[in-house]
């Protein structure tokens, strides 16, 4: 909802509820307001939330008005203390918060460390005990997980200060604003408005959005709106600017030592700026500032020259002031409690926040009243106006915050979204020597990562590994570790410190040294997850690369990992200087490839609280015995926003899958490995849709088959036979294989690997094409599924190339696609156990068949067919896929052209009831085919008997993959996955779950 309308419902419920106050301990009075003082035209009020908080109505007035007469001295005295609440504390804390607001009438809370729901329980607790509601306020200045568990955590202002975009600092400021809203709070203690000129700032540092005033200035008046038009009050700190300290003000009184004109110009820019645009609330500092304060060491949080004369008569600020918390020693060495908070009050602040002792503050206030050392006219300001930002907040009709569900609802999968989005662009290159970012030839490199630094690296390294194949080298002395790492081209080392805004993210001196001994033997990117002042005793010279990714979050690791390799280009600036070669808004871009990259589904227009829904399908088939489990993996617009693995790899349920398993991919062979290949020598001219089969394959010159063209051929519409169950005849007749073409061992002339301990004579694949040759025609052409066209595809594929098909497509695609688990007979390199069986065969190998390629022609060639014999995972696939998607362009790296893609994905027999493309399967052309008939007809890609899709859609920028081991533990068992949809209907769910 629209925050103006928000407080014109507020208003309206006014007219309706009447206002509730109180005079007396227990008791409540009805103060009546007439709808005609309240109703005030929805468009008469501004959008911008800022721009009218200061403006007063009628009915606010009367309600300001009644609240004040029905307070007595003290308990008006009481509206000035915001007291600190912990939710994390136990009972005795509550019941002394409890009273303190039923006797002392305080008026606000300032919430501390805690859980949101149990926040909440509080607030609402206290909010009914009140006589006048209670301002609730939090010091969350990257969103409430600076103080409570259980919720996301936003970049630091830091970070955010590297971002060019001032509409993603804004929607920051919303999600803030948001998450805020509901939980109750008013006030939220940001943006810090600190120019962080001092690399040694002790206190704020990461809390700035950097050095430069006007970056400052620009990104905290975007979240100040984001705030303010979401109906939470912003608070500019620290006044008159903390930047340039030295120490920290929670331990002593540090010192500004500028002149006015330095602190007007610089330190009171941002000021300026926010107050222009309507800033509601200001904190002022515990500084010591010679230049207008006189007095040595005199704190500015309690000058009247710096709050009443600076703030509020030069600068002109009409909206609430804090001072900053009173516990702190910058102010409590100076006085003790109760003094300390009269000399802040009488200074020009509103709001004394966080006192060491209320009661003696109040009565010392009282006392100055009645002496006349302050007028009650001024106690009137200032409840006044705390009284008008109560209104404003709606707090003249009070609502309980509902709890339910409310960490879910705070959590939201759009301040999710936001964070891949902020991180993107916030992400610095600071050196690019020799382009070395991104790393574009993978088949060309050999990577290593190596790790330092205290805090984990796991998600940036899985990351890594989902694009290239990334080792992992440790060793904990130094000459052993270059020996280890000698014979990489790169070295990726990530320097990962705790995700803290005040821990120490400095190099260790032994860390430095490695940097600087592996860059003068190895080709170094350097990728640094911490604050940008940490990289300052780096020895730059020598490292090829160096990434600033500012935070050791999750979400910095998964985007900076995307970044080296070229998802995006590199758009962040440095917030501050590292040293003079590297001042601050320095910044390279890089150039993007168009790799498969990640994020959540928010950000591609998915919603994810539909696809989720894919969940349920995939349990339920695994429930229900259709297949023990598989791999699930949906992208869209070149970003993986689903990737999951279900279930075991068998229905004994002792391995679990997960997404780097293996599984037999069955007839994706074709459109994987095959034709891909196939594509690449059309691309060359050495084949068209009209070359002949007895052209291309010398056996097939004098037979039936002979003019068959090729674009018939790959169409299924050749009049082939769909198979040929080819390894019956080499079976005795108790269906064991013979000797005559078998061999248990590996010896000359059966070197073809069939399964464990099976070899078939290497003639036989002779056998197989005479046998394919020889065979009859249909006698009717019409649209009929065959696994010959790719069997003669790979002969013609060899022959042509003087290269074997496991090679071609190592060498044409994978290698340089990052596709490293994709292969035929995986078991020359993966454990068996981490690939998932596809049958216990009875009636042929009559072995557990894992490893080895399940379809039977396929595995008497020795586990390499152009129809079947491929393994691979579904982010493999997905990247397969996506080649095909951008019409052959894939890492920057152009496999074939454009033109050829859209010759081999064109329906050449649509009209006579074939809906094939030329190797590629197509949309079913009337009820019944491989998708869920809500793919667009331009779309493509193909099925598996194992239990497999790739499907691709160019209209929608989607690729699916669905891989699974349903033939487990019996091929010839009804096909239930088939039969209930499963692929189908989680292909449904997707574009369901489009936002249009």
């Amino acid at each position: 909802m629209n925050p103006t309308k928000s407080i014109f419902i507020s208003v309206l419920f006014a007219s309706l509820f009447l206002v509730q106050c109180s005079t007396n301990k227990g008791k409540q009075i009805i103060v009546p307001i007439s709808e005609s003082e309240i109703l005030v035209k929805e468009e008469s009020i501004e959008d911008n939330f800022s721009s009218h908080i200061f403006e007063s109505t009628s009915s606010e007035k009367k309600w300001v008005d009644s609240i004040y007469n029905s307070l007595t001295i003290q308990e008006k005295i009481g509206q000035l203390f915001m007291v600190a609440a912990y939710s994390n504390k136990d009972i005795d804390h509550i019941k002394a918060l409890e009273k303190l607001i039923d006797e002392q009438k305080i008026g606000g809370l300032i919430f501390f460390q805690g859980g949101p729901v149990r926040q909440a329980q509080m607030t609402n607790r206290f909010q009914k005990l009140s006589k006048v509601p209670l301002f609730i306020g939090i010091d969350a200045e990257w969103g409430l997980s600076m103080r409570l568990d259980s919720v996301n955590r936003f970049p630091w202002n830091m970070t955010l200060g590297a971002i060019q975009e001032l509409d993603l600092i804004e929607k920051t400021g919303e999600q803030m604003g948001i998450q805020s809203k509901k939980l109750g709070v008013h006030f939220n203690f940001g943006p810090v408005l600190d120019i962080n000129t001092n690399p040694r700032n002790p206190i704020i540092g990461n809390r700035s959005f950097g050095e430069d005033k006007e970056n400052v200035a620009n990104k905290s008046l975007a979240l100040m709106i984001g705030l303010q038009n979401n109906g939470v009050f912003a608070t500019g700190k620290h006044f008159p600017g903390h930047g340039a300290t030295e120490t920290d003000s929670h331990h002593t009184l540090p010192l500004i030592n500028f002149t006015q004109e330095h602190i007007r110009d610089v330190e009171l820019y941002p000021y300026k700026k926010l107050i222009n645009k309507g800033l509601a609330s200001i904190m002022v500092a515990h500084l010591d500032v010679p230049s207008f304060e006189s007095r040595p060491g005199y704190p500015s949080s309690i000058s009247k020259i710096i709050v009443t004369d600076l703030l509020k008569q030069e600068l002109q600020f009409k909206g609430l002031i804090f001072t900053d918390a009173l516990n702190m020693k910058g102010a409590s060495n100076f006085k003790q409690p109760g003094d300390i908070d009269l000399e802040a009050f009488k200074a020009g602040n509103d709001i004394l926040l966080f006192p060491e002792n209320v009661p003696v503050a109040i009565l010392k206030i009282k006392e100055a009243i009645d002496s006349s050392l302050v007028s009650e006219e001024r106690l009137e300001f200032s409840v006044k106006k705390i009284l008008h930002f109560k209104y404003k907040a709606g707090l003249n009709y009070v609502k309980p915050i509902d709890t339910r569900n409310l960490n879910e609802s705070i959590n939201s999968i759009e301040s999710q979204a936001l964070q891949y989005q902020l991180y993107e662009k916030a992400i610095t290159v600071i050196k690019n020597e020799n382009t070395v970012l991104p790393i574009k030839a993978i088949d060309k490199e050999k990577i290593a990562y190596v790790k330092i630094g205290n805090d984990s690296h796991k998600v940036f390294l899985e990351t890594l590994q989902k694009f290239a194949d990334v080792h992992e080298v440790a060793h904990t002395n130094l000459d052993t570790l270059k020996m280890l790492l000698k014979d990489y081209t790169k070295v990726i080392i990530g320097f990962h410190k705790a995700d803290g805004a005040w821990k120490n993210h400095n190099f260790t001196e032994s860390e430095l040294l490695l940097i600087n001994e592996i860059s003068k033997q190895n080709e170094v990117i350097l990728d640094c997850f911490v604050k940008p002042y940490a990289l300052s005793p780096l020895p730059f010279e020598g490292i090829k690369g160096v990434v600033l990714s500012y935070q050791n979050s999750e979400v910095s690791q998964i985007v900076s990992a995307q970044l080296i390799f070229g998802v995006f280009e590199a758009q962040g600036k440095l917030p501050v200087s590292i040293n003079e070669n590297f001042k601050v808004n320095h910044g390279l871009s890089t150039e993007q490839l168009n790799r498969l990259g990640f994020t959540v589904p928010e950000n591609v227009q998915i919603n994810s609280d539909i696809l989720i829904h894919i969940d349920g399908i995939m349990n339920q088939a695994i429930a229900e015995r259709m297949t023990p489990g598989g791999q699930i993996l949906v992208a869209r617009k070149g970003k993986v926003i689903y990737q999951k693995a279900f279930g075991y790899q068998t229905y004994d349920k002792l391995v679990p899958v997960t997404n780097t398993d293996l599984y037999d991919v069955a007839s994706l062979t074709k459109i994987m490995s095959t034709l891909p290949n196939v594509m690449k020598l059309y691309d060359n001219k050495a084949i068209t849709m009209d070359s002949k089969l007895g052209d291309l394959v010398p056996i097939f010159k004098n037979t039936d088959k002979s003019d068959i063209t090729f674009k018939d051929l790959l169409s299924h519409y050749a009049q082939l036979q769909a198979w040929i169950p080819f390894y019956k005849a080499t079976l005795d007749a108790n269906g064991k294989p013979m000797a005559k073409y078998y061999s248990k061992l590996l010896q000359p002339g059966f070197t073809y690997q069939v399964a464990e301990n099976l070899f078939i004579r290497n003639d036989y694949r002779d056998t197989i094409m005479k046998n394919i040759a020889e065979s009859k025609l249909l006698p009717k052409k019409e649209y009929k599924y065959s696994d010959f066209a790719f069997i003669i595809m790979k002969d013609y594929l060899e022959k042509t190339t003087g290269k074997k098909l496991e090679d071609l497509a190592q060498e044409n695609f994978y290698h340089s696609l990052g596709a490293n688990h994709t292969l035929y007979n995986p078991l020359h390199k993966y454990e068996r156990s981490v690939i998932a069986p596809t049958e216990n065969d009875t009636y042929f190998r009559h072995q557990k068949i894992q490893g080895y390629v399940h379809d039977m022609e396929a595995a008497m060639e020795g586990g390499v067919g152009g129809h079947a014999g491929l393994f691979s995972n579904a982010m493999d696939m997905a990247k397969m896929m996506q080649l095909f998607l951008q019409k052959g362009n894939y890492g920057g790296i152009q496999y074939f052209s454009e033109q050829t893609f859209n010759d081999f994905n064109t329906c050449y027999y649509c009209l006579d009831g074939n809906r094939r493309g030329v190797g590629f399967d197509k949309p079913q052309l009337g009820t019944s085919g491989p998708t869920c008939g809500c793919a667009s007809m331009t779309s493509f890609g193909h099925t598996g008997f194992t239990g497999t899709m790739a499907w691709a859609d160019p209209e929608e920028e989607i690729v699916y993959i669905f891989l699974s081991n349903r033939t487990f533990p019996d091929s010839n068992a009804p096909n239930n996955l088939s039969k209930n949809n499963i692929r189908e209907r989680i292909q449904q769910v997707i574009y369901d779950a489009i936002v249009k």
